[in-house]
């Protein structure tokens, strides 16, 4: 039996009244924030908010299927971890897009002609405001040694990787790799590359992202 695709199961932005704000944290990255928020219907609940500028995340695949990937210390976790290349959208006034492209450029050393959007999300939206787009990169041209972008703190050294899609699925549904960009971008990437579930949306698609205000 076939199910019929549910068009209309959507997440929907609701405005729900902040009663009060409090600055916990200002970060170097990003603030801790507590809010009291009326749910609509008379109740009030206290949240704390740690409030993010937001990221992007390449999906870069050539020809033979396999994807980029780079490795990186992340000193929370206290792990180097295999993930697409990826950053911050903390620099003004610049698009996510863009964005994307410089952050392919500088961490793995690729540009890329074909550009379309594999996956939208909130990483955790219970906690943080965190929204996050995953570009799927096609058609792909290594940069030449002289113009390789020189990186600092952890992005001094990241070595990159070449690996089959359908392997780095397995990786993934395996356990051995934990990064919740790679996980999401990886799996819809095969959903797409692999299986034809669906298809990409274009570049330019709506996003549903939060922003983080300015305190």
């Amino acid at each position: 039996m076939t199910s019929k695709p549910d068009d209309d199961l959507s997440d929907v932005a609701v405005d729900r009244v902040v009663v009060s704000s409090t600055l916990r944290l200002h970060g170097r990255v990003w603030d801790v924030r507590t809010d009291v928020v009326d749910l609509g219907d008379g109740q009030q609940v206290e949240r704390d908010v740690v409030l993010h500028p937001g990221a992007v995340g390449i999906i870069a695949v050539d020809d033979e299927r396999r994807v980029l990937l780079v490795r990186q210390y992340r000193h929370p976790v206290g792990a180097m971890l295999w993930e697409p290349p990826a950053g911050l959208l903390d620099v003004s006034g610049e698009a996510p897009l863009d964005a994307a492209k410089r952050e392919l450029f500088e961490e793995a050393g690729y540009r890329a002609r074909d550009w379309t959007v594999l996956i939208d999300a909130f990483t955790s939206p219970g906690g943080s405001n965190e929204s996050v787009r995953l570009y799927l990169a096609r058609d792909l041209q290594p940069v030449g040694d002289g113009e390789r972008h020189v990186g600092d703190g952890e992005e001094r050294d990241m070595p990159t990787r070449w690996v089959l899609l359908s392997d780095v699925r397995v990786a993934v549904l395996s356990g051995r790799l934990h990064s919740p960009l790679g996980a999401m971008g990886f799996l819809a990437a095969a959903s797409i590359l692999l299986d034809g579930v669906a298809a990409p949306r274009r570049a330019d698609s709506a996003w549903m992202r939060t922003v983080t205000p300015s305190n």
